[in-house]
């Protein structure tokens, strides 16, 4: 439809308000909000980070859950001793048996100047199907002198109730 100086509809409402004060401070804002975050969401993980939660993962299928501890970041076992957190994975794996196939859900890169994951950390979250049920598992991890360590490891399941 045109108007009486051969503007459409569309190019008048640009017109009218691409001139504003407002229109342009919300385009403003919204451009830097999403380019100026510390987090990042991927859908894609380092092969570093990737490597880590294979290596968590091969662990916990092999039951060597004094390993994990072991070799987990201060932030595991600030939070469990080594008898919770075997007791922990037990239950997890009596609950739920091996884990059948992964389809990642997001991977968030995240660099904190200070707080329990401060420096750099990654938190991948899968949604995964084990022999007994399915589940969203999360890894957290945090990078330290440039190794990729366990900090937390989540899983929310029905078959856990």
């Amino acid at each position: 439809m045109k108007h009486e100086g051969g503007t459409s509809d569309k190019l008048k409402f640009v017109e009218q308000y691409s001139n504003r004060p407002f229109t342009c401070a919300l385009m403003l804002l919204v451009s830097l909000s999403f380019g100026c975050g510390l987090k990042s969401e991927r859908q894609t993980i380092p092969p570093e980070v990737e490597s880590a939660i294979d290596s968590v993962s091969e662990e916990i299928a092999a039951e060597r859950y004094e390993k994990i501890y072991n070799e987990a970041s201060e932030l595991w076992r600030q939070d469990a001793t080594l008898e919770q957190s075997v007791a922990t994975l037990k239950t997890l794996r009596a609950k739920l048996g091996l884990v059948e196939n992964r389809t990642l859900q997001s991977a968030t890169e995240q660099q904190n100047s200070s707080g329990p994951l401060q420096g750099r950390a990654y938190i991948v979250t899968y949604r995964t199907k084990f022999q007994k049920g399915e589940g969203m598992e999360t890894f957290t991890l945090v990078e330290r002198d440039g190794r990729w360590l366990l900090a937390r490891y989540f899983v929310n399941s029905t078959a856990l109730k």
